[in-house]
């Protein structure tokens, strides 16, 4: 099977390099694919996420704007996959460009959109400019989105956000398999993302500031790419909590981060599945997040194995968090019932879903 992605870039560290990392090194090791991944201006930049380098990486240099960059972005695509020419491609592109490939490339090949992100993420329902924007916006990406094979989500929540017919779920793949947990004894809430505005971090740090003055032993950790302005650093000394709010560029060893902490903490206003809440219920943490559209809801059971929250509604949010860090036993329980959970993303069980997918759609041998 020659398997093509065609995504953005895959240096980063976020999410979605960190998933195609391990499905497509999964698939070139496990079961012998040949897979290749087509980035946009990429460059020489080093991959933060180990990829298996049987993969075949191919970096198109795109040109010009707006007009100019459409019409160079889609040459080089077509080149580059007639000179590909794979069994089966599949999409990782939120942008609305990633909604039209099948139409640019005529439909001459089996094509899968994969969809990282919830469609609120860049939603603000509280203009009419915004509203006005996001159905347009919607409308546009329904009629590239039907034009797909498959069209993948990762949470059965995510299937109410579009009204298609070709709509399949297939979870992340759990990224970490740690050989110790938790002990749960370190005083320690930790949350990882980067300093956007839909990871909710200035949420975040308001809990905390209510949370601190009871709490002077524990501290916050927060790992993740931290914006030029440096804005939720400014926010925690804006609030006098800074002094027990520790930030942290990415790292490579996150699974240590957890195994160091004790509560997994997320206040994002929307996400696509929610990574690190499986990363973190496999070292043994329970998690406490906001119901926000749309991934948190198909991995946390409600007080089983950590707390969802009624979205936005912080003073809860409060209450389940000082809950958890004075009720060492609490944590113990639901920590044990994470751990448990996690196993259901395990990546023999994912990728043989995206195995049996990419059987059903590859193109007959006599397809030109």
């Amino acid at each position: 099977m020659r398997l093509l992605y065609i995504t953005n870039q895959i240096f980063a560290a976020a999410g979605l390099e960190r998933v195609l990392s391990i499905k497509a090194s999964a698939l070139v090791e496990d079961y012998d694919y040949e897979v290749h991944i087509i980035t946009l201006n990429q460059g020489e930049k080093d991959l933060f996420y180990p990829f298996s380098n049987k993969i075949k990486l191919h970096d198109l240099k795109i040109k010009g704007k707006n007009i100019l960059y459409i019409s160079s972005y889609i040459r080089s695509i077509r080149t580059a996959v007639k000179r590909i020419n794979p069994d089966c491609i599949s999409v990782c592109d939120d942008g609305i460009k990633g909604f039209y490939l099948p139409l640019v490339l005529f439909k001459k090949y089996p094509v899968i959109y994969e969809r990282h992100a919830s469609k609120h993420i860049s939603v603000n329902k509280t203009g009419w400019k915004q509203k006005l924007k996001f159905y347009f916006q919607n409308k546009i990406m329904h009629f590239g989105a039907r034009q797909f094979n498959s069209f993948i989500v990762l949470t059965a929540n995510n299937l109410k956000e579009w009204n298609l017919t070709n709509l399949k779920v297939i979870p992340n793949p759990l990224s970490l398999t740690p050989k110790e947990v938790s002990s749960l004894n370190q005083k320690k809430v930790i949350a990882v993302g980067s300093h956007y505005h839909q990871k909710g971090f200035d949420i975040l740090l308001n809990i905390w500031s209510k949370i601190i003055h009871s709490f002077p032993d524990w501290e916050l950790d927060i790992f993740g790419k931290i914006d030029k302005n440096q804005t939720y650093l400014k926010l925690a000394k804006k609030l006098n909590i800074h002094h027990k709010v520790n930030f942290y560029a990415p790292v490579k060893d996150i699974g240590s981060k957890y195994k160091n902490a004790s509560i997994y903490t997320m206040t994002s206003r929307s996400e696509g599945f929610g990574m690190v809440l499986i990363e973190a219920m496999a070292y043994g943490l329970p998690c406490i997040s906001f119901d926000c559209p749309s991934g948190p809801r198909d991995i946390i059971t409600n007080s089983k194995d950590g707390y969802l929250i009624e979205n936005g509604n912080e003073d809860a949010f409060v209450e389940k968090l000082k809950f958890l860090m004075s009720n060492k036993t609490a944590r113990i329980k639901m920590g044990e019932n994470a751990q448990i959970k996690s196993k259901n993303y395990l990546p023999e069980q994912i990728i043989g879903q995206w195995h049996s997918l990419f059987c059903s759609l590859r193109r007959k041998p006599n397809t030109k």
